[in-house]
């Protein structure tokens, strides 16, 4: 990896007033350019980012004047780092589900120069200290990531991960406009058209609050899974598949209905080049 090559940490944040002092003075730890995207906060959040931006000049603060979405959120961090030269971007939470410690690991697939795309994985390795994912976020994160690999002749083993290194110029290649959580369904189809060259990392799979949710009708899993495959579907469509779109939209309204199993075996397998091309090493 080049001397000059510029490694901006992204962490967006949304009322993480219980975490944030702890989880910035970790990551500070391991690298020293963060950029904190606070979205709208309410809690006190903002007011303790402001400062700490102000005390540090190796933080830098975007905030929302309301809530946009985590997708929002990474967007801006791309478009914030493209403006400022940086080379790679690395997103994490700031609710203790990502761990500080394996920025180094990151560090060290950027520095191979193989990748456009750095993803971690909780499902890559199983280990002891893991943490019980909630049964219906495992199995829509199961269900979507079998339909993505099936699409697109990828080898992912967690397609819902934010736990990402990003290529600052792979990135501008990409439109990315989903503002909410639906934001890898348009990501992972881009990322397929475009080539990029994708790898995942292992990643502790922790989780401190399986209670949190999402937010309005996305609380329900089925309703959630419907929004998801309509976004794969909308994207399909943009990126130029009108025929796997289409298979898409017929799972997603029999996602809708009681008792249905989404069944990606449905769907048109990926054409072999692709694979070759930008899966998954």
């Amino acid at each position: 990896m080049p001397e000059t090559q510029r490694i901006l940490i992204a962490m967006p944040v949304f009322n993480e007033r219980k975490y944030v002092d702890h989880v910035l003075d970790k990551v500070l730890k391991f690298h020293g350019d963060l950029l904190l995207i606070d979205d709208g906060s309410t809690d006190g959040t903002a007011e303790v980012l402001a400062d700490r931006a102000r005390v540090r000049k190796d933080i830098h603060l975007l905030q929302h004047p309301e809530n946009r979405g985590y997708g929002q959120s990474l967007i801006d961090a791309f478009k914030w780092a493209r403006k400022r030269g940086y080379d790679w971007v690395i997103t994490m939470d700031c609710d203790e589900q990502h761990e500080p410690e394996r920025i180094p690991d990151f560090k060290a697939a950027i520095a191979t120069d193989e990748w456009d795309v750095i993803s971690g994985s909780r499902y890559l390795q199983q280990r002891a200290d893991d943490d019980l994912p909630p049964t219906d976020r495992r199995s829509i994160n199961a269900t979507i990531t079998t339909m993505i690999n099936d699409l697109f002749g990828f080898k992912l083993t967690d397609s819902f991960c934010g736990f990402k290194a990003h290529s600052v110029s792979a990135m501008a290649r990409l439109k990315l406009d989903i503002p909410g959580y639906a934001f890898p369904l348009q990501f992972w189809p881009q990322v397929a058209s475009k080539a990029l060259r994708v790898t995942e990392i292992p990643v502790r799979l922790i989780y401190n609050d399986p209670n949190r949710h999402f937010g309005g009708l996305l609380d329900d899993a089925s309703n959630r899974l419907k929004h998801y495959l309509e976004v794969l579907s909308n994207e399909l469509i943009r990126i130029g598949d009108q025929t796997r779109a289409e298979q898409v939209r017929t799972i997603s309204e029999e996602a809708g209905s009681a008792g249905k199993e989404i069944v990606s075996q449905k769907l048109v397998p990926q054409a072999a080049e692709t694979c070759e091309e930008c899966c998954c090493k």
